[in-house]
């Protein structure tokens, strides 16, 4: 997600706030020669405010543990809590997906995903304005299933000049409809089967970084062992309400 979305960086001294600017669009007006332009009201700005916290993991790694393992144990264990550091960064990014579009979703959570609620997100976000340019579109792989059963008839080629229907067919990879890169992440939750993805464009979420992940260690002599800390300082917010859509959607995988 967080390559998929607006990032700002605060550094030192700036506060824990990032104020984002939402501007309307102008509207261009014929006019008269040596008349004077008419001031556009409709300009004006609001904002988005994104406020940084911190998030952390610890453990504890004792000597034993070091002095009996094969592996770097503390190497092994720095990268569990940063991939558990990112997969929060990704939920709550991901979390925001329902407020999208006012909570409106495309598709409901009686239906199976298919690449027809891609092609309708694709048009109502163009329809307002928001370019085919920098969209992705995340969903949980249980409900990616039925999108991918669907492009290739319950997984026979449908037409065996479609790029996209081979390529599902052979990696099962689903690329890119209606020009949008397609991501399956297991961090969109699912209740029986429902689940809250996600179309949207790089503006419509924003991710403020005041310290990335960081992984520290201390020693603890009486305890004959070293803790490892793991933190991040960051915040998301919702940037630009109609740049997406939630998509939502049940897998007949996991169908209550």
């Amino acid at each position: 997600m967080r390559g998929l979305v607006r990032n700002y960086t605060l550094s030192g001294g700036q506060g824990t706030t990032v104020t984002v600017p939402i501007y309307n669009n102008a509207t261009a007006a014929s006019v008269t020669e040596g008349s004077d332009l008419t001031n556009d009201t409709g300009m004006g700005t609001t904002s988005a405010v994104l406020t940084v916290a911190e998030v952390g993991v610890m453990t504890t790694v004792t000597d034993l543990a070091l002095r009996s393992a094969s592996s770097n144990v503390v190497s092994d264990v720095g990268r569990i809590m940063g991939a558990a550091i990112a997969k929060k960064i990704d939920q709550d990014l991901i979390g925001l997906f329902a407020a999208l579009n006012g909570g409106t979703a495309i598709g409901n959570a009686t239906t199976a995903m298919s690449a027809a609620q891609i092609f309708e997100a694709v048009a109502k976000l163009r329809a307002v304005g928001v370019t085919g340019n920098d969209l992705a579109c995340v969903v949980n792989p249980l409900v990616a299933y039925d999108m991918k059963k669907s492009l290739t008839n319950s997984f026979v080629g449908q037409d065996m000049s479609s790029d996209v229907s081979n390529e599902a067919m052979r990696s099962g990879y689903v690329g890119t409809i209606a020009g949008v890169p397609i991501y399956e992440s297991s961090n969109v939750s699912h209740t029986t089967g429902d689940s809250i993805g996600g179309i949207f464009h790089r503006d419509a979420l924003g991710l403020a970084m005041m310290q990335d992940i960081s992984i520290e260690t201390q020693r603890d002599a009486s305890m004959r062992a070293n803790e490892l800390v793991a933190t991040a300082v960051y915040g998301v917010g919702e940037l630009f309400d109609t740049y997406g859509f939630p998509l939502s959607a049940d897998s007949t995988l996991a169908d209550a």
